[in-house]
């Protein structure tokens, strides 16, 4: 049986994730799509008007946050679902994992990872983060947790734009992109959002390109001259909208959720930058939600793939080096208060 594509679903309460997931269950796609719903509260509300409205098979967790406390319950419905289908009792094309909206998705997303029944039986594609425009400068202010949905995030769609100025929406994106340059980034009308900007996204698939957006490098890209990569991103921001962000002018630089970009032309010592990264990982864990790169490395003439998730991490190889192009690193860790100079020094000290 071919792996079941699976999608976490996050954003802050508010954000319109149950009017996304009506939208997708609704829609004549003709995918059967199982969705694992997590309400937080007594009332679980979201759960009557889909199954009302579809023939949808849910599994209905009503007691507590799948992030820490459910975690079990959620590999045992994956578990159920999972054996349903192979017992031919249930015929589903995908999972969806609708999160709390207070819940941090990196437990959720390393439960695809930790579990080998899990890992048999799904492959994670993508975590969505959804952005309510109106309320997101004190959200993002006010609770790191919605600022771990933004940097866990391998898209993310910015909701009732329509209630706020086109100025604050080009702040507010603004600063999300400071705290995750990888996840493209849009604002939403529900009715609007074509499937294929909902699944398939292959966020964590290690042979997908590498997404950094690429305005945001060239944002940088003065300040290479003067600095050995590039400048942290936030702390010395004068970008012209922040003047328009209304709430939150200017709090945004001390955001602790930050990405940061390492780049060189010069191979990585394999062993030497095992060690430096396993080390990291060590420590820092907890704290790196995402980091991600395309290593160009001693002694092979691939490309080296590789990313994680707290301290899971991965590499792959890649394909070969084009003819045209020049072999080059280029690495972004997203995270909660990274020491960014401890982390591009080490990095420095591991090319060959």
């Amino acid at each position: 049986m071919s792996l079941i594509p699976a999608t976490i679903l996050t954003g802050f309460l508010g954000s319109g994730k149950t009017t996304l997931l009506k939208r997708v269950l609704t829609e004549a796609h003709g995918q059967k799509i199982a969705i694992i719903e997590n309400e937080f509260g007594q009332e679980n509300i979201d759960s009557d008007i889909l199954v009302t409205d579809t023939e949808e098979q849910i599994v209905q967790m009503s007691n507590g946050c799948i992030c820490c406390t459910i975690r079990e319950d959620l590999r045992g419905a994956l578990q159920l679902l999972a054996a349903k289908k192979r017992q031919g009792l249930l015929n589903f094309d995908r999972v969806v994992i609708e999160t709390t909206g207070l819940a941090d998705p990196g437990p959720v997303a390393q439960t695809f990872f930790m579990d080998d029944e899990i890992a048999e039986s799904f492959l994670l594609d993508s975590i969505l983060t959804l952005v309510d425009a109106k309320h997101a400068a004190q959200q993002l202010n006010d609770r790191q947790e919605a600022r771990r949905q933004v940097g866990f995030a391998d898209q993310i769609f910015v909701s009732k734009t329509d209630l706020v100025t086109p100025e604050e929406t080009e702040a507010l994106i603004h600063r999300l992109k400071h705290m995750n340059p990888r996840a493209p980034i849009r604002a939403v009308h529900f009715g609007e959002v074509a499937l294929k900007e909902v699944f398939d996204l292959r966020g964590f698939n290690l042979n997908a390109k590498l997404d950094i957006d690429p305005d945001f490098l060239k944002e940088e890209a003065h300040d290479h001259d003067d600095h050995d990569h590039d400048h942290a991103h936030g702390e010395h921001c004068d970008h012209p909208s922040h003047a328009h962000a209304g709430h939150g002018h200017h709090h945004h630089t001390d955001d602790d959720v930050k990405s940061f970009v390492f780049k060189s032309d010069r191979p990585f010592d394999p062993a030497k930058l095992e060690d430096f990264l396993g080390a990291v990982v060590n420590i820092y864990g907890p704290r790196m939600l995402r980091y991600k790169g395309v290593l160009f490395m001693k002694g092979t003439e691939r490309k080296v793939i590789f990313q994680g998730v707290h301290q899971l991490m991965g590499s792959d190889l890649g394909p070969q080096w084009g003819g045209g192009e020049v072999p080059n690193s280029k690495m972004v860790f997203i995270g909660i208060d990274l020491p960014r100079d401890i982390f591009l020094q080490g990095l420095e000290q591991c090319l060959a």
